[in-house]
């Protein structure tokens, strides 16, 4: 026969022992303020004005063509994330990409790191740590200033 205490192993919900209280606890980062993993609505915000720029380059030098955007974009990302470790946006929203241990990201990460990004998709899944697979594949992480 079946009783509580067989129920109760299972309803009481998985072991959570092993999973961190805040995204990038496990990185050993901060849980707020400086050095703390950048949220997802700075990270838009910061995306947002990125595109937002790319699009009047676009518009202004090759009549809007949506490819053109595009490659603004990939080229802004790669320029100024390889060189300052930030874009525009992510100035302006308080962010910056640093690799873990909070060395620069560097030329060549970044120019990776802006393809992924074009591609939507690795950017679109993260983990726990709220770091895409573009910062994953790349050990790179978006925090705050």
């Amino acid at each position: 026969m079946v009783d509580r205490k067989d129920l109760g192993s299972w309803l009481s919900g998985p072991d959570t022992s092993g999973i961190s209280k805040y995204p990038g606890e496990r990185l050993g980062l901060p849980e707020s303020g400086p050095g703390s993993i950048a949220r997802a609505g700075r990270r838009i915000l910061a995306i947002c004005i990125d595109w937002g720029i790319a699009l009047l380059i676009s518009n202004y030098a090759f009549a809007g063509n949506p490819w053109a955007t595009l490659a603004v974009f990939a080229a802004e990302q790669a320029l100024l994330i390889g060189t300052l470790g930030y874009s525009i946006g992510h100035r302006i929203m308080g962010i910056h990409v640093v690799r873990l241990g909070g060395a620069p990201a560097g030329p060549l990460p970044a120019v990776v790191r802006a393809l992924l990004v074009c591609l939507v998709i690795p950017a679109v899944i993260f983990d726990p740590d709220q770091r895409g697979l573009h910062d994953k594949a790349l050990n790179t992480v978006l925090i705050r200033m």
